[in-house]
C-alpha cells in the first residue's frame, strides 16, 4: 500500500498583500498528478489546511475542487485532520457528505475515540488502520487547577497528549488483533497528529506559533506507542524526523510561507508498506513562486537586481536596506531599477529612514521587530512590574492570546 503524507497548506495566505492563489492551485495540481505518477493509495493530510479559521471562498473553491479530483484517481482514501489553524467546526461541517467520497475529515478531539480511527479497506480487505488524531486543544486535554504552577501544566499537557495517543492507539491495536484473527496479517497502524516537538527544527518568518502557554510542552518520540508503524505530522514547516524515529516525520509546508523559508527545498513523503514494515521516501515539491531576500547596501541591492534580470527572474522580493546614508525615495529608485522586469517588490525595510523617524528602544530596532508578546513586555517594563510578579502575569496573558486564536467564531 501506497500513503503520502502532506500537511500546512495554508490555503489563503497572503504574502505582504499579494494573493498566492496561482501558487496554491499550481501545487494542488501537481500534487494531483503525482498521486496518479506514484499510484497512491491513500492520501494523509495532517492539519492546517487553511491559513485561517475563516477561508475566503477561493480558498475553499481550491480545497473540494482537489478533493473531487483525488476521488476520482486510484486514490482511494483520504484523512484529513485538523491543525492549529483550522477552524474544527468549518472542517467537521461536510464530512457526512465527503464520506461519500472516501475523505475522512476529523476536525477535532471527538467524544468516542473510536470515531478517530479509520480501517482503510480495498475490496473488503483491511489494507490500514489510521489513529487521525487532530490537534488536541489545551482544553482537550488538560483539566485546571487552582494553584498550578507552569512546570505543573506543561506536565499535564505533556501526560494529556501521550494519554491520548495511547487511548486512541489501543482501539488500533485491538482491531489489528481482530483483522489478525480473520486471517489478515501485517495491517500497518499509521498515525496523524498535529504538535510541536521536542527538538523540532523552524526558522525564522515561517509563522509557526507555539501550540501551548510554555515551550517546555514540546513532546519527545517518548510519548508515542511503539505500535505505531508511520506518524504523519503537521505543524513544523521544515521537513524532518522526530529525534531517532525515522517512522515519525514532519513533510513540512508545500511552499515556502514566508521569506524565511525561501531557499528550503519543500517535500511530501511518500510511504509503501509492505506488511507493516514502511518504505519512506521523500519527494521534492517544484518551486512555483520564487522568494528572494536581498539585504545590504545600495549598491549590493542594485548589483543583485542586475542579476536577477539577467536571469529574467519574476521573483517576489523582499529588500532591506541597511547601508549608512538616510534614503528617502529608496521605493522610487528601487521601482525604476525594476522597470521592464516581470519580478514584484513585496517589501522594503529601509531601517536607516525608520530609526530617524521612530524612537527606539534598542539599538537598530523598529515596531518591524516588535510583536504583540514584545510589547506587553515594554509595558510590564513601563509599569516596573516586579520581576517575581511577570512569570504569572506572562502566562495569563499568553492563554488569553492564546484563547483568542483558537475560539472557534463560526461554531454557532
Amino acid at each position: 500500500m501506497k500513503i503520502l503524507h502532506t500537511s500546512d497548506w495554508h490555503l489563503g495566505r497572503s504574502l505582504y498583500g499579494r494573493k498566492r492563489y496561482e501558487e496554491f492551485t499550481a501545487f494542488l495540481d501537481w500534487l494531483t498528478q503525482t498521486i496518479e505518477d506514484e499510484k497512491v493509495d491513500a492520501l494523509l493530510v495532517a492539519g492546517d489546511v487553511f491559513d485561517t479559521s475563516t477561508p475566503s471562498n477561493r480558498a475553499q473553491e481550491l480545497y473540494y475542487r482537489f478533493l473531487c479530483r483525488v476521488a476520482a484517481s486510484c486514490c482511494r482514501h483520504v484523512v484529513v485532520v485538523a491543525g492549529n489553524h483550522d477552524s474544527p467546526s468549518f472542517l467537521n461541517a461536510p464530512k457526512e457528505l465527503l464520506r461519500a467520497l472516501n475523505v475522512y475529515v476529523v476536525g477535532s478531539m471527538t467524544e468516542a475515540l473510536e470515531d478517530e480511527v479509520f480501517v482503510l479497506q480495498a475490496d473488503d480487505k483491511p489494507e490500514a488502520i489510521v489513529c487521525a488524531v487532530p490537534y488536541l486543544r489545551d482544553k482537550d486535554i488538560r483539566t485546571v487547577e487552582p494553584g498550578e504552577t507552569i512546570d505543573d501544566k506543561n506536565a499535564k499537557l505533556v501526560e494529556g497528549l501521550k494519554n491520548h495517543y495511547a487511548d486512541v492507539c489501543a482501539i488500533a491495536e485491538q482491531k489489528r488483533a481482530e483483522f489478525k484473527s480473520a486471517g489478515h496479517e501485517g495491517i500497518p497502524i499509521v498515525a496523524m497528529g498535529h504538535l510541536f516537538t521536542a527538538g523540532g527544527k523552524t526558522v525564522d518568518g515561517d509563522g509557526v506559533r507555539e501550540l501551548y502557554v510554555g515551550s517546555l510542552a514540546h513532546v519527545g518520540e517518548e510519548v508515542f506507542p511503539s505500535s505505531i508503524d508511520y506518524l504523519a505530522l503537521g505543524h513544523l514547516h521544515v521537513p524532518q524526523a522526530v529525534g531517532s524515529a525515522e517512522h515519525i516525520r514532519y513533510c513540512g509546508s508545500p511552499i515556502p510561507m514566508g521569506y524565511g523559508e525561501a531557499t528550503q527545498e519543500k517535500k511530501v513523503v511518500l510511504i509503501e508498506f509492505n506488511s507493516t514494515t514502511p518504505n519512506i521516501q521523500e519527494l521534492p515539491v517544484p518551486c512555483f513562486q520564487e522568494l528572494v531576500r536581498i539585504v545590504g547596501s545600495l549598491d549590493d541591492i542594485h548589483a543583485k537586481l542586475e542579476e536577477l534580470k539577467k536571469e529574467e527572474s519574476s521573483a517576489w522580493l523582499e529588500i532591506e536596506y541597511t547601508g549608512s546614508d538616510i534614503i528617502g525615495n529608496l521605493r522610487e529608485m528601487l521601482d525604476e531599477a525594476m522597470a521592464d522586469s516581470a519580478m514584484e517588490i513585496r517589501r522594503i525595510k529601509n531601517r536607516r529612514v525608520m530609526d530617524r523617524v521612530i524612537s527606539t528602544v534598542a539599538e537598530d530596532e523598529t515596531l518591524d521587530d516588535l510583536d504583540a508578546g514584545d510589547v506587553f513586555t515594554r509595558c510590564l517594563d513601563a509599569f516596573e512590574v516586579p520581576d517575581e510578579d511577570r512569570e504569572e502575569l506572562t502566562v495569563s496573558y499568553n492563554e488569553i492570546i492564546k484563547s483568542l486564536h483558537e475560539e472557534d467564531v463560526n461554531a454557532e
